[in-house]
């Protein structure tokens, strides 16, 4: 979770004018005032528009465009392993065993087309119609923003019984295309220096390559992909991956930690022709590749993972529409005709059918239209009709063919169809009691008075006593306050209409505004800001994490927009005198240490230094190993006092050094990694033991200053 920056309060607004304007001089703005940035210069100038960010997002996707290219060759039947190796310095190396970039001379660019693919915006093998049918590229501007955002980028490519080779610098070539040698082999091998002047690190983090790659391998049936880390001398490590199974075996990875609720794994993959009175491509004769898989679990949430060309689409799009129209058609027709719904039954709905199902759906398309830069949403019209038809008929002969894979599916359903009448009658029942009883808000709650929500925040505080001293403590205008008394229910196994039951989650729900389930609503949030404030003790992590696992589970939306903070209140308060300072980390308190005692010495010690003139000037005094989590312990002359719970600060104490946004630090909670972040609260917070209980015995190693 990326730290975010420190907010200044805002000023006075000056009563002068804030724009002088001068019609003296209408002639200045002319001709040479307009700057026009060639080449690679706008990647520079503005990388975010590019690459999302420059953090540690935006350097990975750097990685990620690179590989593409290999994987669009795979996906065109020209390549089947892809090696991926981390270097030191924060270089990367990437090799397929593809074709090989072009070398020959553009027509139009006048050089070698590997140049004009590493030097021009919008240039590649993927806008007309032979280079790729289909590929992962829609703007063509991967490799050549690597390039741009690169201090150094070097391009080999082996193509025509040859090794071609060209270097850059910053995104400009240090030289012409030129071959180096003969080789039997045919592919690409690009190596890059990401430009540490541009992104905040250049540091690529191993798991998060592990978990992105391990998700192309089974998105591409047969490619082999190996991951090597050489980062560091003397300790290699390595992964390979290789899915004959494709997205099938990918759903089986995906509820390896769950309970199934049937045998099979549906699966179907086809190629239909595009239909043409929805295209935008008509003159496109290339079929859309349609592959879906899913599995039934006994959980109550569902997991959809929808790609189009290998990219995943967080806010899903056309394909995920088709597929879960056929599904709810299907099932319902299959439950009608078998008796499990009768005539005077209601039909399932979208939210029955889809409660504990674990699925992918994977689309291979000639021309896709995304939203934006970022892909997270595919808006091909043809797409979903291909998907629709596909599914409906694979579904059915599924359904017909395991009779008793359908009857748990249809049960499972049934059951759920059951819970979401109970749980929106209990949802409809608190609030219409709650606005009977004039609370429309829950009487605990210390409300702001802004009713801007952009300027609202809501703390929600651990216990009554740091509940009163953030109360008192707080800006009243933009800051509300919620205590909870205890520990929240885990809504990982719980329905609506019991979660709905429990007075903190009832009261946090009413607070926020938006409704929650079907009539979720996130017009309606009234905060911009809902900051989880716990204790730095175990109760106070556990209490935050059944609070994250709530937000993720009902209000996903509010984690994907950023509206979920941690607060981050001091661990320590160091003071020598009248110098005190506030410290967050053990590692901070141990360097802070350091510098405030630097050379104190026992005073006849240090008298008798001065006689002989041997104080050093660097001299600081050793802190390792020091337990200083007691209350007013000194180490060198200073005092250290540990901070446990937030009741023991005083409301200036909690103001001063976790709610002023101009001092505060908060982490940000975003979920870059749906997948991911799913495996793991339903490993920590899910009803299989034997998977939480691993990953304890695994990480208790690394567990340091376990308050108990």
């Amino acid at each position: 979770m990326p730290k975010i920056k420190k907010i200044s309060k805002s000023k006075k607004v000056s009563k002068k004018p804030a724009l002088k304007i001068n019609k003296s001089k209408p002639d200045e703005y002319k001709a040479a005032q307009i700057t026009v940035l060639e080449g690679l210069e706008p990647v520079r100038k503005r990388p975010g528009m590019y690459i999302g960010s420059t953090g540690p997002a935006g350097l990975h996707h750097m990685l990620w465009e690179v590989v593409d290219n290999g994987i669009d060759e795979a996906m065109a039947g020209h390549a089947d392993e892809i090696n991926i190796v981390l270097l030191p310095d924060g270089m990367a190396e990437v090799s397929d065993n593809g074709r090989g970039i072009p070398v020959d001379k553009h027509k139009t660019a006048k050089v070698s087309a590997l140049e004009v693919v590493m030097t021009k915006l919008h240039a590649g093998g993927k806008f007309g119609q032979g280079g790729y049918k289909v590929s992962g590229g829609l703007h063509g501007v991967g490799v050549s923003v690597v390039n741009a955002l690169s201090t150094y980028l070097k391009a080999e490519v082996h193509r025509d019984g040859k090794i071609w080779v060209q270097e850059y610098s910053h995104g400009r070539p240090k030289k012409k295309v030129h071959s180096t040698g003969k080789t039997k082999r045919t592919g690409t091998t690009v190596t890059f220096q990401p430009d540490a002047d541009i992104f905040e690190t250049v540091e690529f983090n191993w798991e998060t390559i592990i978990n992105h790659f391990r998700q192309q391998a089974y998105l591409t049936k047969g490619i082999k992909i190996k991951i090597f880390d050489e980062r560091e001398q003397g300790n290699f490590n390595s992964y390979e991956f290789y899915f004959e199974g494709g997205i099938k075996s990918y759903v089986g990875h995906l509820n390896h930690n769950n309970a199934i609720k049937h045998e099979n794994i549906f699966y179907i993959e086809k190629d239909v022709q595009p239909d043409k009175e929805h295209s935008n491509h008509s003159k496109i004769d290339t079929p859309v590749n349609v592959e879906i898989a899913f599995q039934y679990v006994d959980d109550y949430k569902e997991s959809v993972y929808s790609f189009a060309n290998n990219i995943f689409n967080p806010e899903g799009g056309m394909h995920l529409v088709g597929f879960r129209s056929a599904l709810t058609r299907i099932l319902n027709s299959f439950a009608r005709e078998k008796g499990y719904l009768k005539e005077k039954d209601e039909n399932l709905t979208g939210e029955d059918v889809r409660e504990g199902l674990t699925a992918v759906i994977s689309v291979k398309v000639p021309e896709p239209q995304f939203e934006g830069q970022t892909k997270a949403k595919l808006g091909n019209p043809e797409v979903r009709t291909a998907v629709e038809s596909v599914f409906s008929e694979a579904l059915a002969i599924y359904l017909e063919e395991h009779p008793r894979d359908a009857e748990s599916i249809i049960g499972k359903c049934l059951i759920s169809s059951q819970a979401r009448r109970a749980a929106r009658q209990a949802r409809d029942s608190i609030l219409r009691k709650g606005a009977l009883d004039g609370l429309t808000l829950p009487g605990k709650l210390a409300d702001c008075s802004s009713r801007d929500a952009s300027k609202s925040e809501l703390y929600i505080v651990e216990g009554d006593s740091a509940g009163g001293s953030a109360k008192q403590g707080r800006d009243r205008e933009t800051q509300a306050i919620l205590p909870l008394r205890g520990k929240i229910l885990n809504v990982e196994r719980a329905r609506l209409d019991k979660m709905l039951s429990n007075n903190e989650i009832k009261s946090l729900v009413i607070a926020l505004g938006t409704n929650i389930g079907e009539q979720f609503d996130i017009s309606k949030l009234r905060y911009d800001k809902i900051i989880i404030m716990t204790d730095a003790d175990v109760d106070g992590s556990h209490i935050r994490t059944l609070l994250l696992t709530f937000f993720y589970r009902y209000f996903p939306e509010l984690v994907r927009q950023g509206h979920i903070y941690i607060a981050q209140p001091p661990l320590y308060k160091l003071q020598r005198g009248k110098e005190s300072h506030w410290v967050y980390t053990d590692s901070e308190k141990d360097i802070l240490i350091k510098k405030m005692s630097k050379l104190l010495k026992p005073e006849s010690t240090r008298a008798l230094n001065q006689k002989k003139g041997k104080i050093d000037e660097s001299e600081e005094v050793e802190t390792e190993g020091i337990d200083s989590t007691g209350v007013g312990e000194k180490v060198a002359g200073i005092n250290i006092q540990r901070y446990k719970g937030l009741g023991e600060m005083n409301p200036e104490q909690l103001w001063d050094t976790t709610m002023d946004p101009v001092t505060r630090i908060m982490w940000q909670v975003t979920v870059e990694e749906a997948e991911k972040a799913d495996e793991v609260f339903e490993m920590l917070m899910g009803a299989e033991v034997m998977p939480r209980k691993k990953f304890i015995q695994n990480n208790a190693t690394e567990v340091k200053n376990l308050d108990i």
